[in-house]
């Protein structure tokens, strides 16, 4: 369920806020993980914004933002294009053993 509320503040360095709203008494805490805008994914205290939740324990609040975006905007979610992952993400590592035999 969508509900609309408003960000009663955010802390871009650390990339977290709270959202009050009638459903969410007390506050909802959201994650930059869940902003869905376009680029730096932030909010800004008093901005007006719809948002999904759930019930949880974080960080002292009972509600958690599931989704969050400007009430203003549509939200963006991120596309996935192709169903390769993006050269923008990947990681290596190379393991190298010594020989036993070697170090007798």
């Amino acid at each position: 369920m969508t509900s609309l509320g408003q960000v009663r503040f955010w802390h871009d360095e650390d990339g977290w806020g709270v959202i009050d709203s009638d459903a969410t008494p007390g506050g909802c805490w959201v994650h930059y993980s869940s902003v869905l805008v376009a680029g730096h994914r932030s909010l800004g205290g008093g901005q007006d914004v719809s948002f999904t939740f759930e019930a949880a324990d974080q960080d002292g609040y009972s509600f958690r933002a599931v989704e969050a975006w400007p009430s203003d905007q549509p939200p963006v979610r991120a596309r996935h294009e192709g169903s390769s992952p993006s050269a923008a993400y990947g990681s290596n590592s190379m393991l190298t053993f010594d020989d036993q035999a070697e170090s007798s």
